[in-house]
């Protein structure tokens, strides 16, 4: 039996995942999700998952969500083309990285969002630049870090955490130009690392649905 893959467009957690199942070439049923409708806080879903979030699985009647747990999953029920590194202190790396993505870099990219895309209300310019501002800030603590062509060198966990959020972070400037981080601003190894993920075979497949509209 295929596992089932519930996903929300857009989500950096679910595209984390979905970016995880191709790499591995797991078989899958995709399940897409739309959060203006209510699909995650429908009865059927809910008895899924009681939190009613998104990404969640169900691999031969095991409800699994949480996205770090997810991909901690599909690395133990198939380790071929792992992303954890075999080394202890590698794969630490990976985690941490992740975990500061996932935390520092969400936490950081927020009022971004709230000032933008999630407004309401007229823009204030100078606000906008400040969170602009900080999350270059949270950008360079990476940008430190890129030993190239991957965070760690290899793929790892370490990229499809961070990637989602560094894209979307994009996506604002598409929306709204100025008003997001476009890749020109990005720090120079941190947007070469950018491209290769892009490069990746499989990456069209998971750039979220309604993006291409």
């Amino acid at each position: 039996m295929a596992l089932t893959f519930y996903y929300g467009s857009g989500s950096p957690y679910g595209w984390k995942v979905w970016l995880a199942l191709e790499h591995k070439g797991i078989p899958y049923e995709f399940r897409l999700l739309s959060f203006d409708a209510g699909d995650t806080k429908t009865p059927q879903f809910l008895a899924l998952n009681p939190r009613g979030r998104i990404p969640t699985i169900v691999d031969d009647g095991f409800a699994l969500w949480e996205s770090a747990a997810i991909v901690e999953y599909l690395e133990e029920r198939h380790p071929e083309k792992p992303l954890l590194p075999g080394d202890a202190k590698m794969r630490a790396a990976a985690r941490r990285i992740a975990g500061e993505a996932d935390g520092y870099l969400a936490t950081t990219s927020g009022p971004l969002f709230d000032l933008t895309l999630f407004r309401k209300g007229e823009a204030d310019a100078g606000k906008i630049a400040e969170a602009q501002k900080k999350v270059l800030e949270e950008l360079a603590q990476f940008e430190s870090q890129v030993k190239g062509p991957y965070i760690l060198g290899p793929l790892s966990l370490a990229d499809f955490t961070l990637y989602p959020h560094v894209r979307l972070l994009k996506r604002i400037d598409e929306r709204q130009p100025g008003n997001g981080i476009a890749d020109s601003r990005l720090p120079p190894k941190l947007a070469a690392w950018k491209k290769q993920v892009e490069a990746l075979p499989y990456y069209a497949k998971t750039i979220p649905p309604h993006w291409k509209s």
